[in-house]
């Protein structure tokens, strides 16, 4: 389980194609602190240690890709160099800073829009139309393991859009800030609004 509160920004040092595709991420954690078989969210993505590097030297950690997880999540993310929004799993007692984030991506969206707003910028993402009845204004979304706010969503055209807004520590803190028109992004709706629907769906059938 996560937070959607990113901790630090990773970089894919090295891809190794088994069975599996091996990435290997640089990171500031220490790494002495995380067990083998712990979960870290890589851009929205909950995944498991199976190496790392030792207690006080340069941080960096392995995990397994399957071929599912390369399938449905953004195109390129696992390639050599990639930057990635890491959060570790969230411990009993930690401060729910963002929303509950389960780590699994429900679909890929494209951004159709980035425009500055005084110090921040409106970022427009056009989504599958299995998503649209999940999002909601004023409702949480997670945009590559970022927990943001939904600020509008648009479905009167051919296809539905939300937008959030991304203040400047967000923009440093994260890789949102770097989005651009044509980018892909891996999306996790609100775990509560998947459980709604869900609902609804079957009291319409009754």
């Amino acid at each position: 389980m996560f937070t959607g509160i990113i901790t630090d920004i990773g970089r894919i040092a090295r891809v190794d194609q088994r069975g599996d595709t091996r990435v290997v991420v640089e990171t500031a954690y220490d790494m002495g602190d995380v067990d083998l078989g712990a979960s870290i969210a890589c851009s929205g993505v909950c995944l498991t240690v199976v190496d790392k590097s030792a207690a006080g030297s340069p941080g960096w950690f392995a995990v397994d890709v399957s071929g599912e997880t390369i399938a449905r999540t953004a195109q390129g993310q696992w390639t050599q160099g990639r930057r990635l929004n890491l959060e570790r799993a969230m411990k009993l007692g930690d401060e729910l800073g963002g929303h509950i984030v389960t780590g699994h991506v429900d679909d890929m969206a494209e951004v159709t829009s980035v425009t500055a707003e005084g110090d921040s910028k409106r970022i427009d993402i056009t989504v599958p139309a299995t998503l649209a009845p999940y999002l909601a204004t004023k409702g949480s979304v997670t945009v590559d393991g970022v927990s943001l706010t939904v600020n509008g969503v648009d479905d009167d055209g051919p296809v539905s859009r939300f937008w959030i807004n991304v203040i400047p520590h967000t923009q440093a803190m994260t890789t949102i800030g770097g989005l651009a028109v044509g980018d892909i992004v891996n999306i996790e709706i609100d775990v509560l609004a998947r459980y709604l629907q869900r609902m609804e769906h079957y009291r319409a059938k009754a």
